[in-house]
């Protein structure tokens, strides 16, 4: 009985903030606008405000001339002075955390997350379920067990600010409500070790009635495998009544047959879009594509062309003036103290109204060594393609250039790791080809230049991928390897999996 009151009132909750959701849906090129002079006015008197004349901006044309764009190392000498406790740096007072990330040159990077920002996050992930919710008339998952993927939470502290990875920052604001539902227990989400941690977790959970699971796929598939192992039964056998899939990260269709494949059984997912920087969108309708750009969660967008990304004088677009189906890397001056700050990840629009996005790549992560650009997106939707007309599982795959050959012209090298090879691969590979013809113009003129040659597969031994993410100490959590390069590291890597 208290369970069904629960699944009530959770439905009613949830369609009466999806109504009040449809405000911010219509208006927001003009939210945006204000929500910059808002952000702009509240850090006035802070040191960053004060050394790019933040009394003066009036209008965002005023702000991109005066704030310059901005990744981490250019933040970070503003970041070590709040690591030092100093106030009034980049946002007013200090940050309420930093979610520390593992970095690249920088080392770790700390992100300031403000008491102001943390609502947000908070709030966002909300939204998504309640929009789940009132589109599917469906809130039973609140009755049963729950896994919302995590880093340990525990948190250190630097000079009175709480410290630690994301996932371990939010597990401390889970509701109450839904804790006594959370698993895994304390103690496993505290082993560091991700192998050990995914067999602890495993062996909570296997018995339990799961309604909810939360991660991102390579993450998800290396649980459900184990428990696939562990039990000889497909999830859904093992769990009949899991309702909902939580992913986010990463673009989930090149995994959703493998996935389907290991739940043996048809389940709703619920596709977001989160980052230490902030929650920027979800999915809000299940019929259509895209996810949810959130405009009124204290996050100011800009949009510059991906073409023109790096580029001294390139254009920094707002929200109204963006074009559909278009590549942009992604820009955010946010609620916590960053400014016009460039996150790394490449967006596309596919809709206007509302605004909604697909997540198409990062701007670090492409393949250009002969001038194509190849983008993350590209290659996915190509890989998407040819898999349908040629059954076969991926596990996960890797693009390179291989630019000097011991024979023959240069080309692109796919390591895949198959579940299942398609009957014939050559067959597969030309289609493959074929389909990255089709959206990468130059890549095409590239081979009827016979520039490059068509692409050449490698296929993979099991757990290759997993043994480069150890072998780099980003095996599980929020890791996600690069779907593609501009050099050889990481296939350099691969090549001892050959089959």
């Amino acid at each position: 009985m208290l369970n069904l009151i629960k699944k009530k009132i959770a439905l009613i909750w949830a369609k009466k903030h999806v109504a009040e959701a449809f405000t911010f849906k219509k208006n927001a090129v003009e939210d945006q606008e204000k929500l910059l002079l808002s952000l702009v006015k509240t850090a006035e008197k802070t040191l960053f405000g004060r050394e790019h004349q933040f009394e003066n901006i009036h209008a965002i044309s005023d702000f991109q001339n005066k704030v310059q764009i901005a990744d981490y190392e250019d933040l970070k000498p503003y970041i070590e002075k709040v690591k030092k406790g100093q106030r009034n740096i980049l946002w007013t007072e200090t940050p309420q955390y930093f979610a520390k990330t593992s970095g690249t040159t920088s080392g770790s990077k700390y992100i300031p997350i403000s008491k102001e920002g943390m609502p947000f996050q908070l709030n966002a992930a909300r939204s998504a379920l309640f929009h789940y919710m009132a589109q599917k008339n469906n809130s039973d998952f609140v009755s049963g067990k729950m896994i919302f993927l995590q880093g340990s939470p525990e948190l250190e502290e630097i000079n009175g600010i709480q410290t630690g990875r994301l996932s371990g920052i939010v597990a401390h604001h889970i509701p109450n409500y839904l804790q006594k539902n959370r698993l895994p227990s304390q103690q496993t989400n505290l082993i560091e070790d991700w192998e050990t941690k995914v067999d602890e977790i495993v062996k909570e959970t296997e018995k339990e009635n799961m309604t909810l699971i939360s991660g991102i796929p390579p993450w998800l598939i290396m649980y459900f495998e184990k428990l696939i192992e562990r039990n000889g039964k497909k999830i859904t056998h093992l769990f009949p009544n899991l309702q909902l899939i939580i992913t986010g990260g990463v673009n989930y269709e090149p995994y959703r047959e493998k996935m389907e494949e290991l739940l043996g059984g048809k389940v709703d997912t619920l596709q977001t879009f989160p980052a230490s920087e902030g929650f920027f969108a979800f999915q809000d309708n299940f019929e259509k594509e895209g996810l949810l750009l959130l405009t009124n969660h204290g996050i100011f967008y800009e949009f510059i062309p991906l073409e023109e990304y790096g580029k001294p004088e390139a254009k920094r677009l707002t929200l109204g003036e963006i074009e559909l189906n278009k590549d942009y890397a992604l820009i955010l001056t946010t609620n916590s103290g960053l400014w016009a700050y460039s996150i790394g990840d490449v967006v596309r629009f596919i809709s206007k109204d509302p605004f909604r996005i697909l997540v198409s790549g990062r701007t670090k992560h492409f393949t250009s060594a002969f001038g194509e650009h190849v983008i993350a997106f590209e290659v996915e939707e190509a890989m998407k393609a040819t898999l349908e007309k040629f059954p076969a599982q991926i596990t996960e795959f890797h693009l390179a250039p291989e630019v000097n050959p011991s024979e023959g012209l240069p080309y692109h090298e796919w390591l895949i790791e198959f579940e299942k090879e398609p009957e014939n691969l050559d067959d597969f590979r030309k289609n493959l080809d074929d389909e990255m013809r089709k959206r990468n113009s130059y890549y095409d003129d590239l081979i009827s230049g016979k520039i490059l040659q068509p692409l050449i597969i490698t296929a993979l031994k099991k757990k290759a991928f997993q043994d480069f993410a150890k072998s780099e100490g980003k095996l599980g959590g929020q890791n996600k390897i690069p779907r593609l390069a501009n050099d050889r590291k990481i296939a350099d890597f691969l090549e001892k999996f050959k089959i």
